[in-house]
C-alpha cells in the first residue's frame, strides 16, 4: 500500500469547492495562498472563509471549472509544502450522484464472443488493476483496467477463464486496497475471492410456482435452512444443507413426515429462509464449530458457502440451492428470500468502502458513519448507485434463482424510491411476486418523508409490512417479557384486537387505520427474532398447568390465521417451538436453535389443529378479503360483552361467525338467528362441521377461539 508524507491535508468536498486543514504545528496554522496542480500548472485557489477548530485553522476554497475526476490533484500551500487533494464529501452530492450515474447492465463478469469482460464501477480511482490467478497456489497476473465514462474501469480478455479466481485493485487517495467484485457471483470458501464461473452449467428446469392472485393469499412459514434439518431426528441425510432442506418424503423416528413435505401438508404458500447470500460468522469449512442467522452480508449475489457439500468448489453453492428452490417449486410452493441491503457485516472490509469510500454509506452531520442499524453502519439506498446494485441484485435473484419473494430486513432504513423501484422490476419479470418488509422507523439521517417505514405505507402501497401492532396486541410486547397481549387474557384489549384482525385498516375507527389496504399488513407473533411465543407464555404463566399456557399459544397463533391480511408463522409455531428461554439466538447452538421434529409429534394434536384452521382460511374467502371497501362491507362487529370479540362475515355465498374469548371462564352468548355449524373450537379444527347448534345460546370454552358457518 502506497503512503504519502502530508504537511496538511486537502479534501474535495462539493465539484469546485477544496477543504484544507493546516495544524497549528505546521506554520502556526497559516498560509495566505494554496494552488491546485494535476501537472506542472498550478492554479490559485480562491480562499472563501477561514476558521479555527482545536488545533487546526480550516480554510474553503474554490477553483473555477470542476476536476478530472480520475487522475489525481496535488494542493500547494504558501510555504512549499503539498499534500495529495483526497476525496472527501464530494461523493455524498447529487451533482456527483448525476454526474457518474451507470444505467449499464454489464457490471461484474460478462461473457462476449470469446471473451471474459470485467468492468467496475470506481469514479473516484485513479487507477484500477484486476487481479487474475488460476487458483490459490498459483501466481496472480496484474493486468490495467481502462478508465471509460462514469468512472466505471473495465478490460476485456479474449481467454477461457473459468475458474479462475479474481479481484481488483482500486487506487483511490494514493492508496492500493484490494476488493472482491461487489457484483460477484461465485467466490472461494469463506468469500475471499471472486471466482469466474459459466453459470450456464448450473441451469435447471427453472419449476416455476404459480402465481398468487392476492398476497392475502399467500401462508408464510419462516425458517433457517441449517435449523431446518440439522435435528438427529429430522430423517433427512444432508442435515443442516441446501440440498437437506429439499429432501422430499422424509420421516422422523416416528414414522411421521418432517421437512419440505410436512410444510407442504400443512398448507404454507411460502416458505421464507432467513439470508442464504454469503454471509460471515460462520467458518465455511467448519461450519459445525459455529451459527449464524446470517444478518452478516458479505457478498449479495452469492450463495451461502456454509450450507453446501461443497464450499470450496464455487459451483456446488449455486447448484444446490437451485436444486433446493426447484424441489419447492416442485410441490407447488413459492420461495421467500430474506434480503439484508440495509446494512454489510463490517464498513471498512466491505467492497463498497474499499472501492468508492464513503459512497455507499450514509453520514451524519459531523461526518460520521451513521448507525441506524445497530451494527455500525447504514446502507445510502437513496445514492443513485446504491440504488442500482440493490435493484439489480433482486433482479439477479429473480432471473438466475426464480425467487417468488423478498423479505426486506429493516425495510426502514431503505428509502421509498428504491422500494418502488424494487417492486417495478418485480413486476415487469413475473406475476405475483411478494415484498415483505420491516417498516420500523430508525435513526439514520434520512428525512422522514423518505423513509420505506410503516408511517409512509400509502407511498408504497404494494409493499406489505411485519405489523408490531398486531403483534403487540395479539400477543404483549415484544421487548416485556411478561406483558401480556389479547390472547394472553388482556381483557382491556378487545378494541384494538378487533382493530388488528380486520386488517388495520381503521374498521373501528378511521383514527385507528395503519394500513390502506389489508394485503399491507403481515400478520405475526412469533418470528425468529426475540423470544418465541412458548418462551413468553412460561413467563407470562410460569405457574400455570401446561395445558394453559399450550391454550393460550393456539389462540394467538390461530388469530394469526383467521386475520385479515397476510399471515406469518415461525417454523415450529404450531408445536410449541422453545428456544429454551434464549431471545436472542442469533450465534446460538444448534440445540436452542434447531426444530425439534419429536416436538411435532408430541403436539400432534396442535399441529392437526392448525392445519385445520389453515384449511378454513384457503376454503373460506371471507378471511382473506382483498381491499378495505371488501372489509367494511362484509364484516359487521358483533356486540358481545367484554372480553368476546365477535365478527359476522357475510358474502352471498356463505355466512360465517369468528368470535373469540381469551377469558379463563366459561361465556355464554347469543348467536344471530339461524342453524351454526361448528367448524372450530377449542378443540378441533377444518372446513366441514363436526356438530351443529340448534340454539340462539352458545356458550364458548375457556381461551377458545370459533369459527362457526351458517347451514
Amino acid at each position: 500500500m502506497n503512503s504519502v508524507d502530508r504537511n496538511f491535508f486537502a479534501y474535495l468536498d462539493e465539484m469546485n469547492i477544496v477543504t484544507i486543514l493546516l495544524p497549528h504545528s505546521y506554520h502556526h496554522g497559516l498560509s495566505s495562498a494554496f494552488y491546485m496542480a494535476a501537472d506542472a500548472v498550478k492554479t490559485p485557489l480562491a480562499i472563501l472563509e477561514k476558521t479555527e477548530i482545536e488545533d487546526h485553522f480550516k480554510y474553503i476554497c474554490q477553483f473555477e471549472r470542476e476536476i478530472s475526476f480520475g487522475r489525481p490533484y496535488w494542493i500547494f500551500d504558501e510555504h512549499g509544502g503539498k499534500t495529495d487533494l483526497q476525496i472527501g464529501a464530494v461523493i455524498r452530492t447529487d451533482r456527483f450522484d448525476e454526474k457518474f450515474y451507470y444505467e449499464g447492465n454489464d457490471l461484474g463478469v460478462t461473457f462476449h464472443a470469446e471473451q471474459t469482460c470485467f468492468k467496475l464501477w470506481a469514479p473516484t480511482a485513479t487507477g484500477v488493476k484486476l487481479k487474475l490467478r488460476p487458483s490459490a497456489n498459483d501466481y496472480s497476473e496484474i493486468i490495467k483496467m481502462r478508465r471509460e465514462d462514469f468512472g466505471v474501469w473495465s478490460v476485456c480478455l479474449h481467454r477461457d477463464l473459468e475458474f479462475y479466481q479474481y479481484s481488483f485493485l482500486v487506487l483511490v487517495n494514493q492508496e492500493w486496497r484490494e476488493a472482491v467484485d461487489p457484483y460477484v457471483k461465485a467466490v472461494t470458501a469463506n468469500g475471499e475471492q471472486g471466482v469466474i464461473v459459466k453459470l450456464e452449467k448450473t441451469a435447471r428446469p427453472g419449476l416455476k410456482f404459480p402465481p398468487l392472485e392476492n398476497p392475502v393469499d399467500a401462508i408464510i412459514y419462516e425458517t433457517h435452512i441449517r435449523d431446518f434439518t440439522i435435528d438427529d431426528n429430522s430423517g433427512v441425510k444432508n442435515k443442516g444443507l441446501y440440498l437437506g432442506a429439499g429432501e422430499l418424503d422424509t420421516n422422523g423416528t416416528d414414522g411421521e413426515v418432517t421437512g419440505l413435505s410436512y410444510v407442504k401438508d400443512l398448507g404454507i404458500t411460502h416458505i421464507e429462509f432467513l439470508p442464504f447470500n454469503d454471509f460471515a460468522g460462520v467458518d465455511e469449512l467448519n461450519p459445525a464449530k459455529q451459527y449464524n442467522w446470517g444478518y452478516n452480508p458479505l457478498h449479495f449475489n452469492t450463495p451461502e458457502g456454509s450450507y453446501s457439500t461443497d464450499p470450496s468448489n464455487p459451483y456446488s453453492r449455486i447448484a444446490e440451492l437451485k436444486k433446493l428452490i426447484d424441489q419447492i417449486h416442485s410441490i407447488g410452493l413459492g420461495v421467500i428470500m430474506d434480503v439484508v441491503f440495509n446494512h454489510v457485516y463490517i464498513r471498512e472490509q466491505s467492497s463498497f468502502e474499499k472501492i468508492v469510500p464513503g459512497y455507499y454509506f450514509r453520514h451524519n452531520e459531523i461526518g460520521l458513519p451513521s448507525n441506524g442499524t445497530g451494527v455500525g453502519n447504514d446502507v445510502a439506498s437513496e445514492r443513485k448507485m446504491v440504488r442500482k446494485f440493490i435493484v439489480d441484485s433482486v433482479r439477479y435473484w429473480l432471473e438466475e434463482y426464480h425467487i417468488d419473494g423478498f423479505r426486506f430486513d429493516l425495510m426502514g432504513i431503505l428509502d421509498v424510491t428504491t422500494m418502488n423501484e424494487v417492486r417495478k422490476t418485480c413486476d415487469s419479470l413475473s406475476k405475483g411476486i411478494l415484498i415483505i418488509g420491516e417498516g420500523w422507523n430508525l435513526n439514520t439521517p434520512l428525512p422522514p418523508a423518505q423513509k420505506a417505514t410503516i408511517a409512509n405505507q400509502v407511498k408504497i402501497p404494494e409493499i406489505g409490512q411485519f405489523n408490531d401492532k398486531f403483534r403487540d396486541t395479539i400477543k404483549g410486547s415484544t421487548f416485556n417479557l411478561f406483558d401480556k397481549g389479547f390472547a394472553l387474557g388482556n381483557e382491556h384489549l378487545v378494541d384494538a384486537a378487533m382493530e388488528v384482525i380486520t386488517g388495520s385498516i381503521g374498521f373501528t375507527k378511521k383514527s385507528t387505520r395503519l394500513f390502506n389496504n389489508p394485503s399491507q399488513s403481515v400478520n405475526y407473533v412469533e418470528c425468529h427474532d426475540n423470544h418465541t411465543l412458548w418462551d413468553k407464555l412460561q413467563g407470562c404463566y410460569s405457574e400455570a398447568d401446561p395445558a394453559v399456557r399450550q391454550k393460550y399459544h393456539r389462540l394467538a397463533t390461530g388469530i394469526v390465521l383467521l386475520s385479515q391480511g397476510i399471515p406469518f408463522l415461525h417454523s415450529g409455531q404450531e408445536f410449541f417451538r422453545t428456544k429454551q428461554g434464549d431471545g436472542n439466538s442469533y450465534r446460538s447452538p444448534d440445540r436452542i436453535n434447531l426444530l425439534d421434529w419429536e416436538r411435532k409429534s408430541k403436539y400432534k394434536d396442535n399441529v392437526e389443529y392448525i392445519k385445520g384452521l389453515i384449511s378454513i382460511r384457503q376454503k373460506f374467502s371471507c378471511f382473506r378479503m382483498r381491499t378495505t371497501e371488501e372489509i367494511r362491507a362484509h364484516i359487521q362487529a358483533l356486540s358481545f360483552s367484554a372480553p368476546v370479540l365477535g365478527c359476522l362475515y357475510q358474502s352471498p355465498m356463505e355466512e360465517v361467525i369468528l368470535v373469540i374469548n381469551p377469558s379463563s371462564k366459561v361465556q355464554r352468548i347469543i348467536l344471530p338467528e339461524g342453524e351454526w355449524g361448528i367448524l372450530a373450537n377449542h378443540k378441533n379444527a377444518g372446513i366441514s362441521a363436526k356438530d351443529y347448534i340448534n340454539s340462539e345460546e352458545y356458550f364458548l370454552d375457556p381461551i377458545s377461539l370459533n369459527v362457526l358457518l351458517k347451514k
